[in-house]
């Protein structure tokens, strides 16, 4: 690597960790908060379903972002936002203030993640890509593992305004830090920002999460044409889509799409969305279950979710350096078999478990879920042109925060309709929740069938072995002269280390 490039990467490492772990610190706090702000269940989750949903809605930008602007510029631009976010939050009076400071804190975290995992892609030669990846997935997948944690650490001891006046101080050091060490590793143009397909794609993700959403507002009395915003969510993606292929010849597509003709990048995205649809829904849901069915408090809550959190972490590194060696598909295969089985262990889930019973099994599909995630981003990102790095990056965050915003509201809607129709039926709140639970498991076990059959396609090579020049050669031919030079030069290349 450039001189200096590891510790550009360490501070961006370091501030992504501490912006995506708000992800999730709220999960263990919606039942405080539903009795502290008088919300139901599918309300409360909006302030971890509206984080996902704004960063798949700001992802998508950062392509033009990364082209028109410098490192340091979107890095303090992302940091000041998120800042202001967590400040926001910490005064809010009521549910309304703090869900629009949950949408401010996640603009900014949906910028850093995709300059990460592009700065990494540019910077990283591909055979130490691994490891590297290794530490990234602790950012994207033990962050938001560890957040219920923190929530039930602080809320045991303090008011959950505090989760974020402990955040703040924190945020503040990381931008100082920023400020200070980030230097300018791209080049720069200007380039033309398509506000059309701004426009398309807030309605097309929000569409199709408002829906999801929207199944359990209905449950609890609150009905909602599901129909509206899932077909206005629908139609407006393929309006999306149809805009961003006509545009891309031309190099001025707003999410270039040209990395899915790669089949070990296309097969690598549709695993990591089911893994965060498992991730995420299963972070949301197991607080409730430990609260609301076994009747622990937010600390001992937290606490049994500590040790998969860890686990992931301890794992990760030492995937990423396995992957570099024997490549994906030994490491992804049995990944996916555990995690599924996780899940089905999960269904059987009731009010006699034990808290060890729980922790057992979120370890357990937090190590399966370590196995998974380092290998996929390495060779789905990995078998990408380097001259479409950025658009790569940001149709992989995308999907990925897309897909963990419809995992945590579909399972609570599974959850939701299922405890309201068990109280209708007479059953009492502890017996209601306990089949919402299980049902909302079974369905992710379910889920996790597929990515078991969809490992068999993950490549086998490493990213060391891949023909990167080979498939960028292909890609320019697929649209010569057009769009490889200007997507590139607005892209970071090996060559751009030596700006700073």
């Amino acid at each position: 690597m450039a001189p200096g490039s590891a510790l550009l990467i360490g501070v961006l490492v370091v501030a992504a960790f501490v912006m995506i772990l708000n992800e999730t610190i709220m999960s263990v706090a919606l039942p405080t908060l539903m009795t502290d702000l008088s919300i139901g269940a599918s309300t409360a989750q909006w302030l971890t379903t509206a984080f996902l949903l704004t960063m798949a809605v700001v992802i998508p930008t950062t392509g033009y972002l990364f082209q028109r602007f410098t490192v340091r510029q979107v890095f303090t631009a992302a940091m000041t936002s998120f800042v202001t976010g967590t400040l926001l939050a910490a005064l809010a009076p009521g549910f309304e203030v703090l869900l629009a400071a949950r949408v401010i804190q996640a603009a900014g975290t949906a910028i850093m993640l995709p300059l990460l995992m592009t700065t990494v892609l540019s910077l990283v030669p591909e055979s130490r890509r691994g490891r590297m990846m290794g530490v990234i997935s602790i950012v994207i997948a033990v962050a938001p593992a560890v957040g219920p944690t923190i929530s039930g650490v602080v809320l045991g001891a303090l008011g959950w305004r505090w989760m974020f006046w402990l955040v703040l101080p924190i945020g503040l050091l990381a931008t100082g830090l920023g400020l200070a060490l980030v230097r300018n590793v791209t080049e720069t143009r200007r380039a033309p920002l398509d506000v059309v397909s701004v426009v398309a794609s807030a309605f097309a993700f929000g569409g199709i999460v408002y829906g999801l959403s929207s199944i359990g507002h209905s449950a609890e009395g609150a009905a909602v044409p599901v129909w509206i915003p899932l077909g206005v969510g629908l139609v407006a993606l393929a309006f999306f889509v149809i805009r961003q292929r006509r545009r891309q010849d031309a190099g001025t597509a707003l999410l270039d799409l040209r990395p899915f003709a790669t089949p070990a990048f296309s097969v690598g995205l549709g695993m990591i969305a089911i893994s965060m649809m498992a991730l995420f829904g299963a972070l949301i849901l197991l607080p409730m279950y430990l609260q609301n069915v076994l009747g622990l408090d937010t600390l001992a809550t937290g606490l049994t979710l500590l040790p998969g959190g860890l686990a992931m972490g301890l794992l990760a590194p030492f995937v990423g350096r396995a992957f570099d060696r024997v490549g994906a598909r030994p490491l992804v295969i049995p990944g996916s078999m555990v995690v599924s089985g996780a899940l089905w262990a999960m269904t059987s889930l009731d009010a006699q478990s034990t808290q060890g019973t729980v922790v057992a099994i979120h370890v357990v599909m937090s190590l399966g879920l370590a196995t998974m995630m380092t290998p996929l981003m390495t060779s789905s990102l990995g078998s990408v042109p380097p001259q479409f790095y950025s658009h790569g990056s940001a149709i992989f965050s995308t999907m990925q925060q897309l897909a963990g915003a419809a995992g945590t509201a579909l399972f609570v809607t599974v959850m939701s309709t299922t405890a309201t129709a068990r109280a209708t039926d007479g059953a009492d709140a502890v017996a209601a929740s306990e089949a919402g639970v299980h049902t909302a498991f079974l369905f992710g076990g379910v889920v996790s069938l597929v990515a078991v059959g969809a490992s068999f396609f993950v490549g086998r090579g490493s990213a060391a072995s891949r023909p990167i020049a080979q498939g960028a050669d292909e890609a320019d031919s697929a649209g010569r002269g057009s769009a490889a030079s200007p997507v590139k030069a607005g892209s970071p290349t090996k060559a751009d280390a030596s700006v700073g």
